[in-house]
């Protein structure tokens, strides 16, 4: 061997210290694999990049984290999502929100409604979120897609957090349902309307990240089931999971991270219809 050694221009002690380097990161890497699929069990969705920035180990750099997991078999497959859940209604406001500067949550909220498939029938979920912080404030499930289902989320959302200056939505019926628009004015929030699915894009997104991220993999076999995991989800996506545009903070985080700067530091948004 340590002909060997010589041949190939190394030291024996260099050739024991590689060694154990590499224990010692193989055994890293293993505690690692540990929390990433404790993180997965809580965020079936997470993304392998996403994965690095809440895990933040401290003896890998991304790239190599990347590469090494995407090997380990972690990454993720998508599905397509073509259901139509709304019907434009025949009442109309115009859009408030492309292009507007903000700087602060319960500026603007954005909704829309999915559906999810449990065995042969179909769920509706309604999702509100602030734009500026991600965070999703108000959500209902339900059985049905008439109006009071949004109805609700908007009060669950009203209760806990301050009143948006501006709501904003797609046309459907069930946003221009009068007991609704009856309690955005009521609590001085403008309304606002898309006319295409690209100017909706914030809640759009919302409702991929909850189904591809969490229940998608989890797979409620019942009502009951998809009740209790959607709340699952939305605890979990409010208080852990990560957004590039909160500077790698879960949506919670960020609203107590935005309460400690001075005004002027306060990061500004620009809202597009292409969500950039």
């Amino acid at each position: 061997m340590n002909k060997l050694y010589t041949s190939i221009g190394v030291s024996k002690q260099a050739v024991h210290q590689y060694a154990r380097r590499q224990r010692i990161f193989d055994n890293q890497l293993m505690q690692l694999m540990e929390e990433a699929d404790d993180l997965r069990r809580e965020h079936p969705g997470c993304g392998v990049e996403k994965m690095y920035h809440i895990l933040k180990p401290d003896f890998i750099g991304r790239d190599r984290f990347v590469e090494t997991f995407m090997q380990l078999g972690y990454r993720l497959k998508r599905k397509k999502n073509y259901r139509r859940t709304t019907i434009a209604g025949k009442i109309y406001y115009p859009n408030q929100i492309k292009g507007l500067k903000i700087n602060a949550p319960s500026m603007v909220w954005q909704s829309d409604i999915t559906y999810y498939r449990v065995k042969d029938k179909f769920y509706y979920a309604v999702f509100i979120i602030d734009i500026y912080s991600k965070s999703i404030v108000g959500y209902n499930v339900s059985d049905h897609m008439r109006g009071a289902a949004n109805v609700q989320a908007l009060k669950m959302a009203l209760k806990e957090n301050k009143a948006p200056k501006i709501h904003h939505s797609d046309r459907g019926s069930q946003y221009t349902y009068k007991t609704y628009t009856d309690l955005l004015k009521a609590n001085s929030t403008t309304v606002s309307m898309a006319l295409s699915a690209q100017d909706n894009a914030y809640a759009e997104r919302i409702n991929k990240t909850i189904k591809e991220e969490y229940l998608d993999h989890w797979q409620p076999q019942t009502f009951s089931q998809l009740k209790r995991q959607v709340k699952r989800a939305v605890k979990n996506y409010n208080n852990k999971r990560s957004h590039n545009h909160l500077e790698k903070r879960n949506p919670n985080d960020f609203i107590n991270y935005w309460s400690t700067l001075n005004p002027e530091k306060r990061p500004v948004i620009t809202i597009f219809d292409n969500e950039n």
